[in-house]
């Protein structure tokens, strides 16, 4: 098996010689790869199954590279887009196509085309239509979605997809009898903070099977596992890997092949983004990137969640950290010309800080790259790779 080539990105030892190197104007991603094969291997070595990697969170080629590199060969994609961007990067990756809601004709590409044989249904529709696009159900694993309203998490994913557990037993029975493999799947919540959320969600999928009289030939606890973002008490995450052992040894079948999807907690660590400030306002700090680049997630309704934040200044010394005392809290505007955009929460920051300074903030690999836009013309893109 060939590696893949990486694509090509300035490299330095530390975020502070990519700015000395740099000088930045323009925002800039700096990718962690140490990072990214700590979060790696937590999965590979520790969850009972294979580990799906949720494109979504992180679509940027130098992260699907990382991702590769650090041992991940399975990849969670929502769309016939992302299992392109995949293959075209990585051909000897394994796709599944865990969507719920599939475009016409996409089914049918990804079989035939690209090899996919794992789908998600959660109701007739949609399974009649796999079923009639791919022409072959005996190669299919259709995994069934069940709706875990639980709590526990920041963000809820109950409320667009999943059945109950008796229209779900119904699907099930449907996709024995057209020959292809039975198999369950739900999704906890995006940055799930409650481990035991896992082992209720494995219940209801045994008590779904129990009524539907089907043999399970795999499950798919899904995703949620947390990035450790400010405001945020996450669990260890043994805690999450121990419930899930625990939870599947109750099961009829405690043998039975298990995946999972996680996204936010192999690429949150593994990325920084460099940002500049423009401008200052008294409190005010108006800053090269926003919420319609990199900061969709922060602004989303319910998150209460930050990144870590570090300010740097660029001086005749190198670029050094702006001392951490005398701290000020500073509302963050972006560069747009619109007035929503502005970071939702203050945060607290060297009171000397000024135009020309930097701040770095780390942890936001998960859903920045892959929810900016080019709004008013800004769109942050370029890169560099942080080999210290």
């Amino acid at each position: 098996m060939n590696a893949p080539v990486r694509p090509a990105m300035p490299q330095f030892a530390s975020i502070e010689k990519a700015i000395e190197a740099l000088d930045p104007v323009q925002p800039v991603y700096a990718v962690l790869p140490e990072k990214i094969r700590v979060a790696a291997r937590r999965f590979l070595d520790s969850f009972p199954g294979d580990t799906l990697y949720a494109v979504k969170s992180n679509a940027s080629p130098f992260m699907l590279k990382e991702i590769w590199d650090a041992g991940i060969r399975h990849f969670d994609t929502a769309s016939l887009g992302e299992i392109e961007i995949v293959k075209s990067l990585l051909p000897d990756a394994r796709c599944h196509f865990m969507a719920p809601v599939r475009l016409p004709g996409a089914a049918k590409i990804a079989y035939g085309k690209y090899g996919v044989t794992d789908y998600v249904v959660d109701c007739d529709f949609e399974l009649e239509k796999l079923l009639a696009e791919t022409g072959n159900p005996r190669d299919l694993r259709v995994f069934v979605r069940i709706a875990t309203s639980l709590g526990g998490a920041v963000l809820e994913m109950a409320s667009k997809f999943g059945a109950s557990p008796e229209e779900a037993a119904k699907l099930l029975k449907r996709v024995q009898a057209a020959g292809a493999a039975p198999c369950l799947t739900f999704h906890v919540g995006s940055q799930c903070l409650s481990p035991f959320s896992y082992a209720q969600a494995i219940e209801m999928a045994q008590r779904t099977a129990r009524f539907a009289g089907v043999e399970l030939k795999a499950l798919d606890i899904g995703g949620g596992f947390p990035g450790p973002l400010l405001g945020n008490d996450v669990p260890p995450f043994h805690w999450y890997f121990d419930t899930i052992t625990e939870a599947l040894r109750t099961l009829d079948n405690p043998q039975i092949p298990v995946m999972c999807e996680p996204g936010r907690a192999l690429s949150t660590e593994g990325m920084s983004l460099i940002t500049r400030v423009v401008l200052r306002k008294g409190q005010r700090l108006y800053i090269n990137d926003g919420r319609y680049g990199s900061f969709d997630e922060l602004c989303q309704p319910g998150f209460l969640a930050d990144y870590p934040v570090r300010a740097i200044t660029l001086g005749k010394k190198g670029a050094t950290p702006l001392p951490q005392k005398n701290l000020d809290s500073f509302r963050l505007f972006g560069p747009s010309c619109d007035t929503i955009d502005v970071l939702p929460r203050p945060f607290l920051l060297p009171d000397t800080i000024a135009a020309g300074d930097f701040i770095v903030f780390d942890a936001i690999g998960a859903y920045s790259v892959s929810s900016r836009s080019s709004f008013n013309g800004f769109y942050p893109d370029d890169w560099v790779r942080i080999t210290g």
